[in-house]
């Protein structure tokens, strides 16, 4: 297994990854997607059990779904950089017959994406679904998903939260990007929430509060804390407290680069601030 200080030069690299795909093309997320680093770093360089060949069905491993599918740069280079696919690939990202669109398709049979996402509030349900199939083939594997706090505000969620709870999907771990922001402000003022914590526990799930999910050590932790919650009864979600833009100073902390590209000097700025680590495409 990697170690902390590797896994931190990893997460260098992404971000910087990131902001090359993003700004190349002047379109893209990089606001969540630099929050989300540690997570998707931690994910697949440590935490998922998986096959050296990608496929479709997932039979016999752990499963990831990205739900708020907008945040693509961030497990594109992650799978890049993982070996999915080569490297240099991330130079298409949302160009014309790219396999990488701007949000994950199917459709172009990219390895490690096995739904199409980005319309929000659709991917708890296809995890519930998953999660049931690997209990129906008796199959121990985990399913994965992660969600932004924003695409909460979508009924859909609900629905499948009640559900994974009603029929004991305890092989369930998802993940909120808990941010407190989205494309039109923070969701404390387009739409508050309330106490998520509360919220999921009293619609029957097994909470764990992710205090810094910035910090790779703590992300990879709370991740090993939700395995141990499994097999109880109750589907596990965890709320990751990120900050949108982490890692570029001039970002940090706003939700107005939760779909904004930076200009080439803004661009110039981010990388100076983001080690190149294992070099880049």
């Amino acid at each position: 297994m990697p170690s902390t200080a590797e896994l931190k030069k990893v997460c260098s690299q992404v971000r910087r990854d990131i902001i090359r795909m993003t700004s190349a093309v002047q379109s893209g997320h990089p606001g969540g997607s630099l929050g989300c680093t540690e997570y998707f770093v931690a994910m697949y360089f440590e935490t998922l059990r998986q096959n050296p060949k990608f496929t479709m069905d997932g039979i016999g491993e752990d499963v990831f779904f990205l739900s708020n599918g907008h945040i693509s740069p961030v497990w594109y280079s992650v799978m890049a950089r993982k070996g999915f696919f080569p490297v240099n690939e991330l130079a298409t990202f949302r160009k014309l017959n790219s396999r990488l669109q701007g949000h994950p398709a199917t459709a172009e049979h990219l390895p490690g994406v096995r739904i199409a996402s980005g319309s929000l509030g659709q991917g708890l349900s296809v995890a519930v679904g998953a999660a049931l199939a690997k209990k129906l083939n008796n199959d121990t594997h985990f399913i994965y998903s992660l969600h932004g706090d924003g695409e909460l505000q979508e009924g859909q969620i609900w629905e499948a939260a009640m559900y994974a709870a009603a029929k004991k999907v305890d092989n369930l771990i998802s993940t909120i990007d808990v941010n407190n922001a989205q494309i039109d402000g923070k969701t404390t003022d387009v739409l508050p929430m309330g106490d998520l914590n509360a919220k999921w526990t009293s619609f029957g799930w097994d909470v764990i509060e992710l205090l810094n999910g910035n910090d790779i050590e703590e992300v990879i932790a709370t991740l090993k804390k939700a395995q141990e919650h499994t097999g109880k009864g109750k589907p596990v979600m965890i709320l990751m407290h990120t900050k949108m833009g982490f890692g570029v100073d001039f970002m940090h902390d706003s939700y107005k680069w939760h779909g904004t590209t930076t200009n080439p000097e803004q661009t110039e700025k981010a990388l100076a601030q983001l080690e190149q680590t294992l070099g880049d495409y």
